[in-house]
């Protein structure tokens, strides 16, 4: 399915699609670093288990979206995961070229769109102190902060926040 919006195309693909694929890597090569210095600071052991923590099973996949310019590139990823009982917000990224255009924006509004359709009252979310222009835009839009939830519980740096959904009623 394929959602336009007044700049953006928003496609639904599968966690394997090669381009969603390729915005994770560049998303992991522009936020690891950041990170580097906390993660080395743990011995191996407890490294392998925070690694653990942020692995994505893809099974627990429901959702994976592109943001597409008009040109038909893909600029921008997010996902939604089953966690227990809550959908959680993953692997946001827009590529720099396309950052302060709004595409971060319609991800957001379509995940949101999304975890209605299939019943969500909330949506959570993780992400980590060095990323603020994440947390900026995740408290534009209405996510405030909660306490920190499993699996992210062992990283320090993690920050997690919530957004509610209307109702079905609040809605119509």
């Amino acid at each position: 399915m394929t959602t336009r919006h007044p700049t953006w195309t928003i496609e639904r693909v599968d966690w394997h699609d090669e381009r969603a694929v390729a915005l994770r890597a560049a998303m992991d090569d522009e936020i690891g670093p950041r990170y580097a210095e906390v993660f080395a600071a743990f011995d191996e052991e407890t490294q392998a288990v925070l690694a653990e923590d942020f692995a994505v099973d893809p099974a627990t996949i429901v959702e994976v979206i592109l943001v597409v310019d008009a040109a038909g590139e893909p600029v921008g990823h997010a996902a939604l995961r089953a966690l227990g009982e809550e959908l959680e917000v993953k692997r946001v990224f827009v590529d720099r070229r396309a950052r302060g255009q709004g595409a971060s924006r319609a991800l957001m509004a379509e995940l949101e769109r999304l975890a209605l359709a299939r019943g969500a009252s909330r949506l959570i979310l993780q992400t980590g102190d060095r990323q603020p222009e994440a947390i900026a835009l995740y408290e534009r839009i209405g996510y405030r902060v909660i306490d920190v939830f499993p699996p992210y519980v062992r990283f320090p740096a993690s920050r997690c926040f919530a957004k509610p959904l209307p109702a079905a009623d609040d809605r119509a």
